[in-house]
């Protein structure tokens, strides 16, 4: 496999395994040359419901002039959580000019999820993502996330197979390529629902959940979709790899007691 330079714009917890410190071990663990640029910096994982943020958008404001200048460049751009309209404003230019030479990018819109927004989460926030998209390979957000995006209602019991088909085309019209939903129920069955650009098909991938809720699982869905695509796998092959990775490390960390610390991913990359 021909290892490629991954630029991670993501936030930093500094007490919890998720965003940049569950993408990071994953990534590199496979043998990729991985960097990250912080949009925010958080006490903890949002989940203890009490923490503090810092927002970095001024220090990235800074950071794209000097390594423009540096010359440097990256094979695959993969975006998490941001900070602001402003923010998104900076990082969707900069991947602009970097898919330019080719660099596809990754889009993990994350916002929110059962139907509503993230502690610290506005409608700012849906903003700024939409504003991801339009510079996005590829998108993946959750059932919420798609919903709130594209302006759609969320129902709880589920969607059909068109509905989801439609949900996924109003996301690809604000500008993604290729598009995923994850956790969304899809005539009863929990599934991931996705469009592949290159074969322009419409693919369901179902799965049976595990009652137990870990931050940072999109993350680590993220990091193992990215390399199996990265490597030439179809869409559909690599988001089978991630969702199989995902349900097995929930289910070797169910009896966790603190589970809002996430997963403690450096004891399982072997497993991946």
């Amino acid at each position: 496999m021909d290892k490629k330079q991954i630029l991670l714009i993501n936030d930093i917890a500094g007490y919890g395994k998720v965003a940049t410190a569950a993408m990071l071990p994953i990534l590199s663990y496979f043998g990729y040359s991985t960097y990250n640029l912080p949009t925010l910096i958080v006490s903890n994982t949002l989940d203890y419901g009490k923490f503090n943020m810092l927002d970095t958008t001024d220090y990235i404001k800074g950071v794209f002039p000097v390594w423009k200048e540096l010359g440097f460049h990256f094979d695959a751009i993969a975006t998490g959580l941001l900070a602001s309209v402003r923010q998104a404003d900076y990082i969707s230019r900069y991947c602009k000019e970097q898919a330019k030479s080719g660099t596809p990018v990754f889009v993990d819109p994350i916002m929110g999820d059962e139907g509503k927004l993230y502690n610290g989460m506005t409608k700012d926030s849906v903003r700024s993502m939409r504003e991801m998209l339009s510079v996005a390979d590829l998108c993946y957000p959750n059932y919420t996330e798609a919903c709130m995006l594209t302006d759609r209602p969320y129902q709880p019991e589920g969607v059909d197979k068109a509905t989801a088909r439609t949900l996924l085309n109003h996301l690809r019209k604000l500008g993604t390529r290729s598009a995923l939903i994850t956790s969304i129920p899809v005539d009863g069955q929990t599934c991931v629902c996705g469009y592949n650009a290159d074969t322009e098909s419409y693919f369901f991938l179902p799965y049976t959940e595990i009652p137990v809720h870990f931050p940072g699982t999109g993350d680590i869905f993220s990091a193992v979709l990215i390399r199996y695509v990265l490597d030439d796998h179809t869409l559909e092959e690599s988001t089978q790899k991630a969702m199989d990775a995902v349900w097995k490390l929930i289910d070797l960390n169910k009896d966790n007691v603190d589970k809002n610390h996430g997963i403690p991913i450096e004891q399982y990359l072997n497993i991946l």
